[in-house]
């Protein structure tokens, strides 16, 4: 059905056409088990002490206000992750923002954090509590006088009804945010949430979510330190600032984070590198160009416990988590493993 008024939907602003998707989904009006296949079982994981059905979850940045993650469930994802939430509400940046490069099967985005603010986004999760695992990404405002606490204020409002939070220290559209990426940066930021973890008596899994353009050198003290600070997870990764050169798009020079085909060897060679150092101490969430079985496959082949997609949805509309789970199952039999965690880091 998407192939179908695809043409139409790709007429409109990128924005415009987001927006219907998400008024489409308050209707909620899709069968769960529309989405199921065969053999599913095959496909059962555990992430952050979670037993899912599938390791297939959706990247923050599509609900960025937690206004559809029931909807999006019943699509067939194994986990969604809502937000970037930040404190205070956030319009963004000036649109256009997002921008479609048809021919790479990629976008760029410069949406600058746009969400409803952490107050109504707690509300309205308490509001609708989620019927699976959710994820919430937490992140600051622009005009913040310090990011640190901005980060503290929304794990503090938000981690009640969270599976889990993500840190993301990686988005290329707000100033100074992958500064947190620096050894001693990020020793301050999570030594300081680790005591509201402590003072509030948290226990939710926590992630931090990291940029494709961290050079090889600082992985291990990137490492280092979350596993210092028992931070389960790493998502690898954010969108790009960088690899246009090869883009054949005349919109690639967009400014803003690029996401979808031409993320997926970056992204799946620094999940190998996060996994050869890490060997299983810290769970990976792989991201990054996943539109198929065999590309969520290699992921989990370089040593992803589970993947999320956005991209993907877009160009290839909301049946694309059934087609994957299909083809998935489809491999594993062929490689003759009889569960999906047996191939995590078999290509690593």
């Amino acid at each position: 059905m998407y192939s179908i008024f695809k043409p139409y939907i790709f007429s409109l602003d990128p924005e415009v056409a987001h927006d219907l998707a998400i008024k489409s989904l308050k209707f909620n009006f899709l069968p769960k088990h529309f989405f199921k296949v065969e053999d599913e079982e095959i496909l059962d994981t555990n992430l952050l002490n979670e037993k899912l059905p599938n390791p297939i979850g959706l990247a923050a940045g599509f609900d960025k206000s937690a206004e559809v993650y029931n909807s999006l469930f019943k699509l067939g994802y194994g986990f969604v992750e809502v937000g970037t939430v930040t404190p205070k509400r956030q319009l963004g940046n000036p649109k256009p923002r997002i921008f479609r490069l048809e021919k790479d099967q990629a976008l760029i985005n410069r949406l600058g954090f746009n969400n409803h603010g952490s107050e109504v986004i707690s509300k309205r999760i308490s509001d609708n509590l989620p019927s699976g695992f959710l994820g919430i990404n937490i992140g600051p405002n622009k005009d913040t006088a310090n990011k640190e606490e901005d980060y503290y204020l929304c794990l503090s409002r938000l981690f009640s009804n969270a599976g889990y939070l993500t840190i993301n220290i990686s988005s290329p559209n707000t100033e100074g945010l992958r500064a947190f990426q620096d050894e001693k940066e990020l020793e301050n930021l999570l030594q300081g949430i680790n005591k509201i973890k402590k003072d509030k008596n948290i226990s939710k899994p926590l992630v931090v979510k990291l940029s494709p353009d961290i050079s090889s050198g600082e992985i291990s003290k990137i490492i280092e330190t979350i596993i210092k600070y028992k931070i389960a997870g790493v998502i690898v990764s954010n969108t790009t600032d960088r690899n246009r050169e090869n883009l054949a798009d005349n919109k690639k020079n967009e400014k803003g984070g690029l996401s979808g085909q031409p993320l997926k060897n970056l992204a799946t060679n620094l999940i190998k590198k996060f996994y050869k150092e890490t060997r299983g101490k810290i769970q990976i969430i792989g991201v990054g160009g996943i539109d198929s079985g065999q590309s969520a496959f290699e992921k989990i082949c370089a040593g992803a416990d589970a993947v999320q997609l956005y991209t993907g949805m877009v160009f290839k509309g909301p049946g694309i988590v059934k087609e994957i789970k299909k083809e998935l199952i489809s491999i594993l039999k062929k490689e003759k493993l009889k569960n999906v965690s047996e191939a995590v880091g078999i290509n690593a």
